[in-house]
């Protein structure tokens, strides 16, 4: 079995087209389609149903692919940890993130990173919590910062680095506040989960690890939530929240530069009388955490962004400027 012969069955794979993918590998597809045969016969079992010009992948096919993309992945890989050997002139970071990081500290973090190491080229997925953990446990990514627990024991290793308050976000302007709270929400500087009884929710897509945790915590209270519109991106949420259309549980620091949105805190128990009269009450809280494949070392590009983003980290609290509403969980 040759790594060749594997990358030219993931391409056919993943365009269910010969001749598309030969194009795409830029060699020429009677080439390709030997190679697949060769395959296939040392394998002894067919990859592909080529069934009336459709390709569809066999059951050996389907159990080949993410083995194949995980080979491939980690080939790569080691040939960039070689190359890295040279000093981290060059190289590459395929970082996972969540969309409330991409919009808030990121930033900050990549450009600390680059003007250290220019010539490690970066690459930055954005995607719910759940996603990027199956990406990063089939080798499509290097790091990810996931939020913790995580679902289903994935063979992760796992540092936390940030805890945020979670808040429910609303319209700062009156006339749109008015139409999404169908009456106005309690007059307290904070909001419990029964407070979103009956209050329309613009709610996010399948996969962002927000939308299971304020399900969970409306279904704990009792009752479900009511969504006036879900499937969104943090973005599309956060706009939609402002036209008044419902609200939204997000972390703190996605409001900051959104003057057109305003946030509660969210707690998860008022009854506290000594709480109450300190005016303070435990807040719902999720934990960050940098990640990394359990059965494959970082390369020394990886560990070097994560030693940058545990020192900026750091340095942002010793400085207070880290965002509302956010705890940094590593030291120096």
């Amino acid at each position: 079995m040759q790594l060749q012969q594997l990358a030219y069955f993931v391409a056919v794979a993943e365009v269910r087209h010969f001749t598309h993918a030969a194009e795409i590998l830029h060699v020429a597809q009677p080439s390709l389609s030997k190679q697949i045969r060769a395959l296939e016969t040392e394998l002894g079992a067919s990859l592909f149903s080529r069934a009336r010009g459709n390709i569809t992948l066999t059951p050996a096919g389907e159990a080949l692919l993410p083995l194949a993309k995980r080979i491939l992945a980690d080939v790569d890989t080691a040939r960039l940890e070689v190359q890295e050997l040279a000093g981290l002139r060059r190289g590459r970071v395929r970082l996972g993130a969540t969309p409330s990081l991409c919009a808030g500290l990121l930033a900050d973090v990549l450009r600390r990173f680059h003007d250290a190491y220019p010539g490690i080229r970066l690459i930055v997925e954005e995607g719910g919590s759940r996603d990027l953990v199956r990406e990063l446990t089939r080798g499509s990514l290097d790091l990810a910062l996931v939020i913790l627990p995580l679902h289903g024991d994935p063979p992760l290793d796992t540092v936390p680095i940030l805890r945020e308050n979670l808040v429910v976000a609303s319209p700062a302007d009156p006339e749109n506040a008015d139409r999404t709270h169908r009456g106005m929400l309690p007059r307290r500087p904070y909001l419990r989960i029964e407070d979103l009884r009956n209050r329309p929710l613009v709610m996010f897509r399948s996969g962002y690890d927000l939308r299971e945790a304020t399900i969970g915590a409306c279904r704990a209270a009792g009752f479900e939530p009511s969504f006036a519109v879900e499937g969104g991106e943090m973005d599309a949420v956060l706009r939609f929240v402002e036209a008044g259309l419902g609200i939204a549980v997000v972390p703190s620091m996605v409001l900051a530069g959104r003057p057109g949105l305003r946030g509660t805190p969210l707690v998860l128990d008022d009854s506290d009388p000594d709480a109450s009269r300190r005016g303070h009450h435990p807040g719902l809280l999720r934990t960050i955490a940098l990640a990394h494949r359990k059965d494959v070392d970082p390369t020394h590009a990886a560990r070097a962004f994560q030693e940058t983003l545990e020192t900026f980290l750091v340095e942002a609290a010793l400085a207070g400027s880290l965002p509302s509403g956010v705890e940094a969980l590593v030291t120096a």
